[in-house]
Parts: C-alpha cells; structure tokens; sequence
C-alpha cells in the first residue's frame, strides 16, 4: 500500500514507526498473509516468509521435526485499489512457499478463498494453489467463502470429510490440528460463533489426546 495511504491509517503512532494495529489490519485487510511454521520437540516456532529470511533457515527446517506454511485471505475476486491483482498475490505467496529450504508436509489455508464465493474465483485459487510444492492443503473457509448459499459450494470443494459447517482435526508426527469454523451463521455486527455443536465436538475430539500432545488450532 503507498506509504500516504498508509499513513491516512495510523491514529495512534505511539512507538514512532508509522505503525499501529488498526492501521496495520486495514493494510491487510486486501493483501492475505502467510508464515512458515516449523515444530521441534513439540514446541512451535513462525518464521516471516520474506525472501530474505527464508534463505537463512536450513540449518532450523533440518532440525525440525516437520514444517508447514498457513496462508489467509488470499480474497480472489478482489480488484479494488487496495490490491488491484490479488492472484498475482497468491501466485507470489506459492513462489515463496517454493523457496523455503523444505518442502513443507502441507498448506492451511486459514479462511477468506475467494472474494465473493464464485465457482470462478475459487477455480482460479485452486490452480494458483496446485504450484505450491506441497503434499496437501487444508482449509477453513472465511466469511467470504459462504457468501449467498451458506457455504454449501465450499463444502463441496474443501469439506469432504469434514463435521458440519466444515469443522475437522487431524495427527501429523505426534502434534493434533484442529480446523474450526466462525465463519457460519454469522450474528448482527459480524460476529463470528463457533456454536454448541462444534464445541461439543470439540472436546470429544480433544479427550482422546493426551496432555502432552501438541495441539494445534
């Protein structure tokens, strides 16, 4: 975003860097992010996934027990000035991903597909997608993947397997991901909810690991 832009953004500059965190999650709103997440020994560590910084982690990814990339808000659809081009976005995101010294054992995608639910837009997602040098992705869908038909197009295309609105959990090398949906049934003011029956399930589904497991939501 142009730095005048940006600037219209900051209300409150209180460390002097032009930055704050309404100003940042404007910025943002449009132009998706990622981070590279490596696991040692249970513990999780995120790495920024500019270029810069991905040409250092060899020795970190070769010492990891596994690593994973989470993108979000990728918004295909989206041309507005914010971010005229976002599949160039995502078509860069997926350079990066293929850039980090390993592979990663796969992609979260953490909501927000497409723009506005279009059969068009998640088809363009998904082969800008298929570049990524990973073995699988997984998906939470945004609000603005079950725009007009309550998600059932995004179920059809990501939520095979999955619990109702698209909720689901799986074990990679000892640690449990779970994949939650706010997204559905939202309330006045946009407020997300997770509702009865995924926390229900929720806790059945967390009773059967150990405390010692890493868990990640």
């Amino acid at each position: 975003m142009p730095k005048n832009t940006i600037q219209k953004l900051i209300a409150d500059d209180a460390a002097g860097d032009g930055v704050n965190r309404r100003g940042f999650l404007q910025c943002m709103a449009w132009a998706g992010t990622g981070a590279l997440w490596m696991l040692k020994g249970g513990v999780l560590q995120s790495f920024a996934m500019d270029r810069n910084s991905l040409g250092g982690l060899g020795a970190a990814a070769a010492a990891a027990d596994f690593s994973f990339v989470q993108i979000s808000d990728s918004h295909i659809g989206f041309d507005k000035p914010a971010n005229t081009d976002v599949s160039a976005t995502l078509a860069e995101a997926v350079a990066r991903i293929n850039a980090a010294p390993a592979a990663p054992a796969f992609i979260l995608h953490t909501g927000d597909i497409s723009h506005l639910s279009k059969p068009s837009e998640f088809d363009t997602a998904d082969q800008i997608l298929k570049g990524a040098r990973a073995d699988r992705i997984f998906y939470v869908p945004g609000e603005h993947d079950v725009i007009g038909d309550n998600g059932k197009l995004y179920l059809e295309r990501y939520g095979k397997g999955t619990k109702g609105d698209g909720w689901y959990s799986f074990d990679h090398k000892g640690a449990h991901f779970v994949g939650l949906v706010n997204a559905a049934n939202l309330k006045p003011g946009g407020m997300g909810s997770l509702g009865a029956e995924q926390l229900e399930w929720l806790e059945r589904d967390l009773k059967s690991h150990s405390s010692s497991t890493p868990i990640i939501v």
